[in-house]
């Protein structure tokens, strides 16, 4: 696929449409506190992330990804109550063109609200292919040597499988919400949710279960050796805030 630099992105026409964030909080249960929060798209007028995704295709794809980090690093600057909170951004690994060059604008925002890198974590998210696991080698390395925290969105679904994991090891792996579907009464999910959170431990690989939604859920995995959780049965996405919600759950 043809990336478009850097230079493309800085005179490429504004987005022909707004959007803003949603926040929703990742609970580390071993320490009974809000570890961080994903930055999730949303329409200004209420839209859900699939009306804003559904705007970007191959010409604004790079302002988009950009226009999104910037977006959720102002609004979690301003509203954040801590610089131990994380931000955790989604990132299309095909909208970078390069790495070093294409992180100047985040790195940038950072300087500009104050926050710091070690708050921001990003997420390789499977809505494309990734069909060079050398690029997104390469984006890992640059990113970890700005001190920003790497993880692997949707682990046990679509691309993002056992092959990506053995190619490059995040700082998390994010299991995929169907996995995490069923697996209070489903021995085999719970086989295999702790095999995974065995292997990404040996791997030094932190296992994060997002989509839980019941108690059940959670005493599960859980008992798998998770500690990192997100999902409506802690909070709904708040839109331009931080939701309150169940999180003395996590206790």
């Amino acid at each position: 696929m043809t990336r478009v630099g850097c230079q493309g992105c800085r005179d490429s026409a504004p987005l022909p449409f707004e959007f803003t964030m949603a926040f929703q909080p990742i609970i580390d249960t071993i320490e009974n506190r809000i570890w961080g929060y994903e930055a999730l798209v949303r329409g200004t007028e209420g839209q859900g992330a699939g009306w804003v995704l559904g705007q970007v295709d191959e010409t604004n794809r790079y302002k988009f990804d950009q226009a999104c980090r910037i977006k959720a690093i102002e609004l979690a600057a301003s509203l954040f109550p801590d610089a131990e909170t994380r931000l955790s951004i989604n990132l299309m690994p095909n909208a970078v063109y390069e790495p070093a060059a294409c992180i100047r604008a985040t790195l940038e925002a950072a300087h500009r609200t104050g926050f710091a890198h070690r708050q921001i974590m990003f997420e390789f998210t499977e809505n494309e292919r990734m069909t060079d696991v050398a690029h997104v080698q390469r984006i890992i390395a640059e990113y970890r040597k700005q001190g920003f925290v790497t993880a692997l969105d949707d682990f046990g679904a679509g691309y993002a499988g056992l092959n990506l994991l053995a190619s490059f090891q995040p700082d998390l792996i994010k299991l995929d919400m169907e996995l995490i579907r069923g697996v209070a009464t489903s021995p085999a999910r719970q086989t295999i949710v702790a095999a995974v959170t065995v292997m990404a431990r040996e791997l030094g690989v932190t296992v994060l279960a997002e989509g839980v939604e019941s108690e059940a859920e959670l005493v599960a995995l859980r008992a798998a050796g998770i500690r990192l959780f997100q999902g409506y049965y802690f909070a709904k996405p708040a839109v331009g805030a931080l939701p309150l919600g169940n999180y003395a759950a996590a206790a």
